[in-house]
């Protein structure tokens, strides 16, 4: 049985540990205090860190981890290792459409290159054994919502959303932020007649009242209620008077942008 932890960490960060027996791979940790503790806790040993892009809150605890674990791998895309302000040790470079094989956790990860929230931005999807299948996204689809576009195009954001909704519905969706519920909010201002939001939103409060994460979520539920998920409906892009769906995703984001 693979387990997958959420580590708390700064204000709304989730760092992700994928464990199997005594190994793990880390998802994008920003804060090498909260990790150690967790991975020592529970008797862990970490063999490769996954980061899908660039910012501090993702990448700072890095560091301090390779130096207590110096074989310690990191896999990331060349756009983001060139825009890291540390020097990382160990890396293997991914790109689009890239598998590899992680033997520790006899694990295989497939690479998606997702710009818009930054350019080199990657997602990981990997099929566990007799399990869901899972997606590392980092800040591109967050549960309700999606990333802020720092350094790419709405037409790259709008196409690295398609590119994750072509994966099978079922697979278990890991964002690094708890934004789950303001973005609820945002989504029932785009369609007030969702019953799927609602619903969601009063299973998500249940959750943050008692300091649980919302996540994961599922590609299937997104695909009921993320509005940027959702922009291919013809009612929605008529709602909005949007011609098709970019634009109708364009105008969404921009609306967030502003809410």
């Amino acid at each position: 049985m693979y387990h997958i932890t959420a580590i708390a960490a700064f204000k709304d960060n989730y760092i992700w540990c994928l464990h199997h027996q005594h190994k793990a791979v880390l998802v994008d940790p920003g804060d090498a205090e909260v990790v150690h503790a967790f991975l020592t806790a529970h008797q862990l040993e970490p063999v490769a860190i996954l980061v899908t892009h660039h910012h501090w809150d993702h990448v700072d605890g890095i560091p301090a981890l390779q130096q207590h674990w110096p074989e310690l791998a990191v896999y990331i895309s060349a756009g983001e290792r060139d825009k890291t302000k540390h020097q990382l040790k160990n890396c293997h470079i991914v790109s689009d459409a890239m598998q590899f094989a992680m033997k520790e956790l006899q694990l295989t990860f497939n690479v998606l290159a997702v710009p818009g929230h930054t350019l080199g931005h990657v997602a990981y999807f990997c099929q566990l054994p007799e399990q869901e299948p899972v997606l590392f996204c980092g800040d591109t689809l967050f549960s309700g919502g999606c990333g802020r576009l720092f350094e790419g195009t709405h037409q790259q954001m709008y196409q690295s959303l398609q590119k994750i909704n072509t994966l099978p519905s079922n697979t278990q969706i890991y964002c690094t932020h708890e934004y789950t519920l303001a973005n609820l909010q945002f989504a029932h201002e785009v369609e007030p007649d969702n019953n799927a939001i609602v619903e969601y939103r009063v299973w998500c409060e249940a959750k943050r009242a008692v300091n649980l994460p919302t996540l994961p979520s599922s590609l299937d539920k997104e695909r009921q209620m993320n509005p940027y998920l959702r922009c291919e409906m013809p009612a929605l892009q008529q709602r909005w008077q949007q011609q098709n769906g970019s634009d109708l995703f364009r105008f969404l984001r921009l609306w967030k942008d502003r809410y």
